[in-house]
């Protein structure tokens, strides 16, 4: 009776079994979450997520393209020679782009900024440890007001080309440009979205690297948006 009982090899104090380390994202530290391989994971969700888009708009550049050609080929019908050019206010364009570009700029900075905040998170947890006074400057909030700015812009543009006489219906050139400048709007407020949520993590004080794998993928996404606006007025230049 007066024998201790050895505890079972593999056991906590209380018979309970050990903590498993691993195979759940988890931190061999303590089980927290590995958002390293969070954000691996969320970077191919939204390679998966743009493939369809690419492929979308690249629909509507073969068909762009080919219904231009289409027009010019004396062998086709009457009715279907005619291309009509559409007056597009290039003017306004080249300054919706360069506000497109700009917060393609700042929404890379706010991304770099949370880079820099994990690395330095292991850091701050150090006492007696000070990394100084440090400006934040709000780079997210600037790139929210430029898409906004971006998208009033482009409903600017799409208001002068209406009182120009120039619509969706007015000639195929026309169509084709407000399909893909409207879609194009479309995902862009998309990304605002995006934009908004992850303001909303940073006002909330969410984990830090959980707020970089949000900005990391809003930024990627909009890096994509930005590209693909320049595409689209090239291919607008050209089909002229």
């Amino acid at each position: 009776m007066g024998m201790a009982l050895s505890k079972a090899p593999g056991r906590g104090s209380e018979g309970t079994p050990p903590t498993e380390h691993g195979g759940g994202g988890g931190d061999p530290t303590g089980g927290s979450p590995n958002y390293p391989d969070r954000l691996r994971r969320a970077r191919m969700g939204l390679a998966v997520a743009l493939a369809p888009v690419f492929m979308l708009f690249i629909s509507f550049s073969a068909a762009f393209v080919a219904r231009r050609l289409f027009s010019s080929d004396s062998a086709t019908p009457s009715q279907f020679q005619k291309w009509i050019s559409t007056p597009v206010p290039w003017n306004l364009l080249l300054l919706n782009t360069f506000v497109l570009l700009v917060s393609s700029v700042t929404i890379e900075l706010a991304r770099r900024h949370l880079t820099k905040q994990v690395a330095l998170a292991p850091v701050k947890t150090i006492p007696g440890v000070s990394l100084g006074h440090e400006r934040n400057i709000p780079w997210l909030g600037f790139t929210i007001a430029l898409g906004i700015l971006f998208l009033l812009g482009q409903l600017h543009a799409w208001n002068q080309m209406e009182l120009r006489g120039v619509v969706l219906s007015s000639t195929a050139s026309s169509s084709f440009f407000y399909l893909l400048t409207g879609m194009h709007a479309v995902h862009l407020a998309g990304g605002i979205l995006a934009l908004l949520y992850a303001a909303f993590a940073a006002v909330r004080h969410f984990v830090v690297e959980r707020q970089r794998i949000i900005i990391d993928v809003a930024a990627w996404y909009w890096h994509f948006m930005a590209a693909l606006w320049i595409y689209i007025l090239i291919l607008i230049a050209i089909a002229r």
